[in-house]
Parts: structure tokens; C-alpha cells; sequence
């Protein structure tokens, strides 16, 4: 396995002279999925899946560009295998006079067998019975966090959200999980955001991307010589001889890429729409049962990764009667498929007292997020405490005020203040 998330990125050919790094901006025809009004679709992404759930959108490099927003071609699309689709991303991003840091790889964008091989790693780290071990370091980080939104309340003052509990909370988690020194988070913290915004085309993105990479590389090689009590410590301690260091660190990133940005956006609008909605407040303080199904129903209405990762059809395929051409390049709405009606009435709702649905918030098929349990661990722990420790909690503007992301991979808000207790409005006149 040595070196073969780098080299086997790097060294593949161009085809048909493709480069995402050169794209400046993020193509206007292709920016549907990845739009907002409020926390709702575009309503024109609804018109697409009601009148063509399988809809050509655009050409680009030459390639045709798909949206899929059906729920059952959804499925079909995400379910299917190695024969019928890629993910190598890597394959339209041209290496020449790049550093190995600024690789494309991760679960999400390689194929098999790379991609069994990577997660035969990862598995095994994010079993229920491992990640019990996080809970009390998660409850504990919590419950700081709260303490943190009451020190800073003090007279009834708002309280920002995003800023002192959505990001600080799965920041730490995930720093945690991959156990990398206290000293060594804030520059970590700086380089996050940047990760999911389009707004740069491809050109930011991956400039993002390598900053990220090169810093968990680096501490990958730290870690060689003092192994943290983390994932990259237990990889290292286990598989230490099969993975070097700008592997390793591919890993971990991969994990800070699916753990930290898509956590954060949960927490800060589920925190928006528990504050709108009493009923969830109540159930949230109720028994397990009802916290469960309070966080499946916020999965599925915020769905914050809005796009799955893309798929490039290995041959010509026919989803939803229409014919995809090899080489087509093919995304799939996680949100629009979430609220589609064939699974049920009023999904367009936020309803806590719905039974789960089929939603795909983590994908699904060999893509689906290995790391869904922890995230789930995350918001049942984080919002559950902040529903007992703050019952009052209300939205301190108007949802028409608040800052929504234009242009992102994961969806979120920039700022959510809110008050959180009921008299803090008396307080503050």
C-alpha cells in the first residue's frame, strides 16, 4: 500500500486536456443543486424533480452534466457499483507542479480497490463500540460550550450560535478523534470553511484542500515519532508499515472533510429550527426514542451536504429513462431527493413527530458516510443537552436577516444569534 493514494493520484492521465483547477467560477447552469432560499430548495430544483428527476444541465470539457433529484434515481445512481460509475476525481485535475499535498483522494472521490482499501482502515475505527469511547469526551465538550453561551449572555445579551457552539463543538471532536495536539488546533481551525465554498471555482477549492492535507501531513510525520492516543496513533500503531505519511494524512483528512463542516451546519440550523419549533424542544428532553427521531428528521429536512460526490459513467447507463453517455458526469441531490413526495406528504416541512424516512443525508451504497454514527452521536449529545440546558431558547432575527452560504457543498449559515432564556428580552431593554 505504500504511497498509493499519491501516486496513483498523481500519476494518472490527463483525459481530453480536463482541468477543474482551472475553472475560475463556479458555473451559473450548474448551481441549481447547490442553492438556497432560506432552508428550503430553490423552488426551481422542486419544478426539475417534479417534471424531470433525471435532467441533463449542462456541457462542460466537452461532457455531459446530469441532476439527479429523484429519490428512487437517487438510489439506483448511489447504489450502483464500480462497473457503472466513478469517482475519481483525480482524473480531471492535472498534478503537473503540484506537491503530493495537493492530491485529489478520499473515500468519496476514488474508486475500488483503492477505495476498499482505505476503508478497511476506517471501518473499523468508527464502529458503535469504538466511538462509545468519545461520549464522555463529547458531553464534556458540550456541556463547556454551554457554559461558554452563558458567560457570554450575561444581560440578556444575544449569544451567537454558529460561533460559540455549532463549529467549536465537532472542531474538537474531530481533533480528538484524530488526536492531534491542543498547541497545533488553531491553525487547524483557520483553514475549514474554505474546504465547501464554490463561490472560487475549482481554483479555491483545491487550494483549500492543499492546505489542509499538507497540515495533516506534517502531523502524520510528527506522529511517527510520538503517536497520539487518536486515529492517526492507532493507525499508525496498527498499519504503520502499510501507510506512509502523505497516505495517512489523506485519511485523515478525509475524516476532517466529512466530520467537521457537515456537523457544524447541523448543528447551527437544527439549533434554528429547534428554536422554532417548541414541540421539537419538548422531545428532545423527552426519552431516546423521541430524541432519535427529532435528529433523523433534522437530517432529513436541513440534508446540509447538498451535492454527493460525482459519479462518471464507466459506459452509456439509462437512469429514469434517460440514456447517460459514458464519460457523463452525474450529481445527485441529497436535499431534493430527501423531500421528495414519493416518500410521504408534507416533507417539505419540518415535522419531529414524522416517522423516519428513507432520507439519504449520509448518501448511500459504498459511498455512504463512514463516520454517520458519530455524527449522529454528535447531534443527539449537543442538542440535546442545549434543549435541557436552554427550554426558552429563541431566534434573536428574522430568518429573512440571517446570512445563508451562496454558493457551498455543505450548506450553513455565517452567523445564528439567538437569546436563551425567556428573560433575557426583559433584560436586554
Amino acid at each position: 500500500m505504500k504511497r498509493y493514494v499519491g501516486l496513483w493520484v498523481l500519476n494518472r492521465t490527463m483525459r481530453n486536456g480536463i482541468d477543474l483547477r482551472k475553472l475560475r467560477f463556479f458555473p451559473d447552469a450548474l448551481s441549481l443543486p447547490v442553492k438556497r432560499d432560506g432552508l428550503d430548495p430553490l423552488p426551481g430544483l422542486m419544478k426539475v424533480q417534479a417534471e424531470q428527476p433525471v435532467k441533463r444541465l449542462a456541457e462542460l470539457f466537452g461532457r455531459g452534466v446530469w441532476l439527479v433529484s429523484g429519490h428512487d434515481a437517487a438510489r439506483e445512481v448511489l447504489s450502483g457499483g464500480a462497473d457503472t460509475w466513478s469517482n475519481d476525481l483525480g482524473q480531471f485535475v492535472s498534478q503537473e507542479g503540484r506537491g503530493e499535498e495537493e492530491q485529489i483522494g478520499g473515500l468519496g472521490m476514488t474508486d475500488p480497490p483503492l477505495h476498499t482499501q482505505l476503508r478497511r482502515y476506517l471501518t473499523p475505527e468508527f464502529t458503535m463500540r469504538r466511538l462509545a469511547r468519545l461520549q464522555p469526551s463529547i458531553e464534556e465538550i458540550v456541556r463547556a460550550r454551554l457554559d461558554a453561551m452563558e458567560a457570554a449572555s450575561q444581560g440578556g445579551q444575544p449569544v451567537d450560535v454558529v460561533e460559540e457552539f455549532a463549529f467549536a463543538i465537532p472542531f474538537q471532536v474531530i481533533c480528538d478523534l484524530l488526536g492531534l495536539p491542543v498547541e497545533d488546533r488553531s491553525r487547524f481551525f483557520e483553514l475549514g470553511v474554505a474546504r465547501f465554498d464554490l463561490s472560487g471555482g475549482g481554483a479555491g477549492t483545491f487550494g483549500a484542500q492543499a492546505q489542509t492535507r499538507e497540515f495533516l501531513i506534517q502531523a502524520v510525520k510528527e506522529q511517527r515519532h510520538r503517536p497520539g492516543d487518536g486515529l492517526i496513533g492507532a493507525l499508525i500503531a496498527e498499519h504503520g508499515d502499510e501507510l506512509d505519511d502523505v497516505t495517512l494524512g489523506g485519511i485523515a483528512d478525509g475524516v476532517f472533510l466529512g466530520g467537521y463542516e457537515t456537523s457544524a451546519s447541523m448543528l447551527a440550523l437544527g439549533t434554528y429550527l429547534l428554536a422554532t419549533t417548541p414541540e421539537a424542544m419538548r422531545m428532545l428532553r423527552s426519552d431516546a426514542e423521541s430524541v432519535d427521531r427529532v435528529i433523523e428528521e433534522l437530517l432529513r429536512h436541513l440534508c446540509v451536504v447538498q451535492l454527493a460526490f460525482l459519479r462518471f459513467a464507466k459506459h452509456d447507463v439509462v437512469i429514469g429513462g434517460m440514456e447517460i453517455k459514458e464519460g457523463d458526469c452525474v450529481g445527485v441531490s441529497l436535499l431534493a431527493a430527501n423531500r421528495d413526495p414519493a416518500l410521504g406528504d408534507g416533507l417539505d416541512t419540518f415535522d419531529p413527530t414524522r416517522e423516519p424516512t428513507r432520507h439519504l443525508a449520509f448518501g448511500w451504497g459504498m459511498h455512504r458516510c463512514v463516520g454517520a454514527e458519530l455524527a449522529r452521536m454528535e447531534l443527539r449529545t449537543a442538542l440535546r443537552m442545549l434543549a435541557e440546558r436552554f427550554p426558552d431558547l429563541a431566534v434573536a432575527a428574522d430568518i429573512k436577516d440571517l446570512e445563508f452560504r451562496k454558493l457551498s457543498a455543505v450548506y450553513g449559515v455565517e452567523s445564528l444569534p439567538v437569546r436563551l432564556h425567556a428573560t433575557d428580552d426583559l433584560a436586554a431593554v
